[in-house]
């Protein structure tokens, strides 16, 4: 997700390379984030702390003491720190920082890395409007993003931020099933692919419901309706629904651990 957020960064000049400074304590992961961003990398926290005013923290929920426990004194109040850990609450995040640094807590996606993304973000007690601004330019620079109140992250988590994987799972059986009527792999996956990312354009860019525009390709007796008939046969709505409300739930379990 790092690699992600931070190419989409560069890619759209938002932010040049040479403005980056990654910190890993794993060698190859600090090799492989400046060969994919041409940025500098080091395996010291305190060195990005000194240099960089903008602190993005992403690693896992669990690591948060680990990452910050030397540094803690470090961070200040011209530290603008985004965290994008599942779970860890504002409060945990102010701790964490030493009750110092002015905190957002983050939920983006992967396909920010194609400028796709969809993020939501929530402002702790001593960011400013203009902290949010700037996170907000920072997100929108890679897709699409909501300011929200920090009870409704978890939801973001589960919905957009777990929700990649539901679409790969969907274009993935779509293709299967376009493979066992017949069609090449390659040919089936592609068509898949467009299906979904031209449906979710036609609810974007008309503004209407899903449900009336499923309606529009469901001709009488055709068919689509045949076809949606089926999912609703096969539980497809509840699962999709239930894959929601079960991030969302872990999401929550992380924070309290």
């Amino acid at each position: 997700m790092a690699t992600a957020l931070a190419k989409g960064f560069v890619n759209t000049g938002l932010v040049s390379p040479d403005n980056l400074i990654a910190s890993d304590p794993v060698s190859a992961g600090r090799e492989a984030f400046g060969q994919a961003l041409g940025c500098g990398t080091t395996d010291s926290n305190a060195e990005v702390l000194d240099k960089a005013k903008v602190i993005v923290l992403a690693f896992k929920p669990h690591q948060l003491n680990e990452a910050t426990e030397l540094v803690r004194d470090q961070f200040d109040k011209s530290h603008l720190v985004i965290s994008i850990l599942a779970g860890v609450t504002l409060a945990k995040l102010d701790l964490a920082c030493g009750g110092q640094a002015r905190v957002v807590r983050v939920m983006p996606n992967t396909p920010a890395l194609v400028g796709e993304g969809a993020c939501g973000y929530a402002l702790g007690q001593a960011a400013t409007a203009d902290d949010g601004a700037l996170v907000k330019r920072l997100l929108s620079a890679v897709g699409m993003a909501y300011e929200v109140k920090e009870q409704l992250i978890d939801a973001v988590t589960g919905l957009s931020g777990s929700g990649p994987a539901y679409g790969y799972t969907i274009i993935e059986a779509l293709s299967d099933g376009g493979v066992a009527a017949g069609l090449p792999r390659d040919i089936a996956t592609q068509l898949a692919a467009q299906t979904m990312l031209g449906a979710a354009r036609m609810v974007l860019e008309t503004g209407q419901h899903p449900g009336e525009l499923k309606d529009m390709v469901c001709s009488p007796g055709g068919t689509t309706i045949e076809g949606v008939h089926e999912l609703e046969e096969g539980g497809v709505r509840s699962a999709l629904i239930n894959a929601v409300r079960a991030s969302t739930e872990r999401a929550v379990e992380l924070g309290q651990e």
